[in-house]
């Protein structure tokens, strides 16, 4: 299967190199050599579209994979295996402006301008004179139309210029003070500080120390009667409470008792559907449908009608994503009216009150001697204790 689409890839590329219909190509200098069969990315772009009837993404996307497959070579950005846009049209256009403005243009004009510099450095002397070319012409126009051409121009590249990544900036800047950030880091580290093995003893002991898995039968996931720390850790946040199975059971008998309990069984299913396997996803998915979303639905849970909308729709081409945005509306339901209720139900106070809290066991120390030590001291011993 490989050997037949590197065939089909040799094939694009003699066609492309034929002298009369395939990509025209020209020497290059770059630097102080000369590379000779040069192409451009927008003509190898345009002959894969016409070549071939496509669209232009699909164009981009094929040749892209003959940069990747090392049929095409580039000679700016070697690590970067793409089809990049390679017009100098912008840059012409800054030179220009900058004969214009006599050096003075507009910050991210100026930042631009000292990028494309750096980048098309081998053909810099040819965008210069390009762009003195156009500005000689420009001053032979009537002084009305020159301004009308000078305001089409600039109106222009206002749209069509190269993105500025003002909102991968914003993205990465972040949102709030440091002293605010800093200030929620060292409270979750105090919250958390004796739940941490590293920073405090396990209770009764660490099993990786002493052998002792005492630890790990108390903590096991569906134990009739948890440890105070492990309850304590349900009101640290919602998430917590949840990704412990005793947790989530405690929870579900609160629901139970509140008629809500198909929230947390909607979550519960939206769960296994993403996290399972591909070949149960449609059945999955139309168990849950006709469980919780269809009318007259035996466990009807309550959405709002655009989120519901967008649901059923998915669930046509159900994918494991697909309840996403429902499960985040009954998770957030939970978590802002259940949650609440539950820490201040009976159900949480009587586990929290039947919680075992296990004393700190005491090993006695044992005296390991090597046998270096043992023939040491037998070496101080007299010959007739000896034998």
């Amino acid at each position: 299967m490989a050997l037949t689409c590197l065939v089909i890839v040799e094939a694009v590329m003699l066609e492309m190199q034929d002298p009369k219909t395939g990509v025209k190509s020209q020497p290059q200098k770059l630097v102080i050599t000369t590379i000779p069969h040069a192409i451009t990315g927008e003509d190898v772009v345009t002959w894969l579209a016409n070549r071939y009837t496509i669209e232009a993404e699909e164009a981009w996307a094929l040749g892209t994979m003959l940069v990747a497959f090392g049929y095409i070579y580039p000679l700016q950005d070697h690590k970067r295996l793409v089809i990049k846009p390679d017009t100098a049209l912008y840059p012409i256009y800054l030179a220009k402006r900058n004969i214009r403005k006599k050096g003075v243009l507009e910050m991210h004009e100026q930042e631009q301008y000292s990028s494309l510099h750096k980048w098309m450095n081998h053909k810099w002397d040819f965008i210069v004179m390009q762009a003195k070319e156009q500005y000689r012409a420009g001053k032979e126009r009537k002084k009305p139309d020159r301004a009308v051409f000078d305001c089409q121009e600039r109106a222009y590249w206002v749209v069509h210029r190269p993105p500025m990544i003002f909102t991968q900036q914003s993205i990465m800047r972040p949102r709030v003070k440091s002293s605010v950030s800093i200030g929620a880091l060292v409270k979750y580290s105090v919250t958390c500080n004796k739940h941490d093995p590293f920073l405090a003893p396990c209770l009764p002991s660490n099993p990786w120390v002493t052998d002792d898995v005492t630890y790990w039968l108390l903590n096991m996931a569906n134990v009739d009667i948890p440890t105070k720390m492990r309850v304590e850790r349900w009101t640290f946040s919602f998430g917590e409470l949840l990704s412990d199975p005793r947790g989530r059971d405690d929870f579900r008998l609160f629901l139970k008792k509140e008629f809500s309990g198909e929230n947390l069984a909607f979550w519960e299913a939206c769960e296994d559907l993403k996290w399972g396997t591909a070949a149960t996803m449609n059945e999955k998915a139309q168990q849950v449908y006709k469980t919780f979303l269809a009318r007259g639905a035996p466990r009807w849970i309550n959405i709002d009608g655009k989120t519901m909308e967008v649901t059923v729709k998915g669930l046509k081409h159900p994918h494991r994503y697909v309840l996403d945005a429902a499960q985040t509306h009954i998770f957030m339901l939970m978590k802002k009216d259940s949650y609440g209720r539950y820490l201040k139900s009976p159900v949480f106070k009587d586990t929290q009150k039947r919680a075992i809290g296990p004393d700190q066991h005491r090993f006695r120390s044992v005296l390991c001697v090597s046998t270096v030590d043992i023939l040491s001291g037998l070496s101080c011993l007299s010959p007739s204790m000896q034998r």
